[in-house]
């Protein structure tokens, strides 16, 4: 069967993206090591359990921010001679990584929580760490409304998945004031394990979300409904498309593939069938920027279907 191509490639990320992807991901490696000596040094002064499991999930964020700094340089490239679809896929292998450490961090901090439950240990110098966590929540909320800024402009999941990471955090730093306050200034020694429990459920449910997202785009999952009933709007919009079929679509990091048959007259010249083809493929590009399109013509018969050619 014959076929004639056309296809439009995304340019790979503008230097204003490429630009904001480094600086989002090295800013949080530094917040996250910031936070962490901080936190190490007032878990010292106090010995709240909540205080350590927050010093804990910052370690892990440093290495999760570690991980996607690394992915994001990667996905950056532009595709190669070993790569012909990119790098796009370093993303979610960054994700897999983050849930991992996410994932440890919940293991670590239920079963230190449970310990602390037996075995009640007083929190003291309780003011030094509710002023840590305090600056902990004012860093984290300015780099999260950054992440998001980011991710919403350039479409990446690595971003967005650790954007979701430090969301928790935010959740966790309240959590860790309310357990420090209500173990010193009302001797319930018990509220701080069990805040630490909840951080720990907390970040476990996160896990599961950004490990579901990431086997999604190593799988190739196909883009929303509503995405895909947009292609073939536009496709179909056409006046010389008669007939689209077999659409496939996948996500890779920051781009997407779509994949898509159109049906047109069978006695329509060559280089006309490929200026629709090609109309068409960047009305979809329009549509997702980062995404390159593949477009496979068929003949169609009298009835506007394409014909069989088998």
């Amino acid at each position: 069967m014959s076929a004639l191509d056309a296809r439009t490639t995304a340019e790979s990320a503008s230097p204003e993206h490429a630009q904001l992807l480094r600086r989002v991901t090295t800013l949080a490696v530094i917040i996250a090591t910031s936070l962490a000596a901080l936190k190490l040094g007032a878990w010292g002064l106090t010995g709240s359990v909540s205080m350590a499991s927050s010093l804990v999930d910052s370690l892990l964020d440093i290495g999760a921010s570690a991980v996607n700094l690394w992915a994001i340089r990667l996905a950056l490239r532009p595709a190669d001679r070993e790569h012909r679809f990119g790098h796009g896929k370093a993303e979610p292998l960054a994700g897999l990584a983050q849930s991992a450490f996410v994932t440890g961090s919940a293991v670590f901090l239920s079963l230190e929580a449970v310990d602390r439950l037996m075995n009640p240990v007083a929190v003291t110098r309780g003011a030094v760490g509710i002023a840590v966590m305090i600056v902990a929540t004012i860093a984290t909320l300015w780099l999260v409304r950054y992440q998001r800024r980011v991710a919403a402009a350039t479409n990446s999941v690595a971003v967005e998945a650790d954007s979701l990471h430090y969301t928790g955090d935010l959740l966790m730093n309240a959590a860790v004031i309310a357990g420090i306050v209500l173990s010193t200034e009302l001797g319930w020694a018990w509220a701080d394990p069990v805040f630490a429990l909840g951080i720990a459920a907390i970040l476990a449910i996160g896990a599961i979300r950004i490990l579901i997202r990431s086997i999604d785009q190593l799988m190739d999952h196909e883009l929303s409904e509503e995405t895909r009933a947009r292609i073939l709007e536009i496709a179909r919009a056409d006046p010389a498309v008669l007939d689209v079929h077999d659409l496939k679509t996948r996500t890779s990091g920051r781009q997407q593939f779509v994949q898509l048959h159109i049906a047109m007259d069978a006695m329509m010249p060559l280089v006309r069938a490929h200026a629709v083809g090609d109309r068409v493929a960047a009305a979809i590009s329009e549509l997702l920027p980062d995404c390159e399109v593949m477009v496979h013509h068929d003949p169609a018969g009298p009835d506007g279907k394409p014909l069989d050619h088998d």
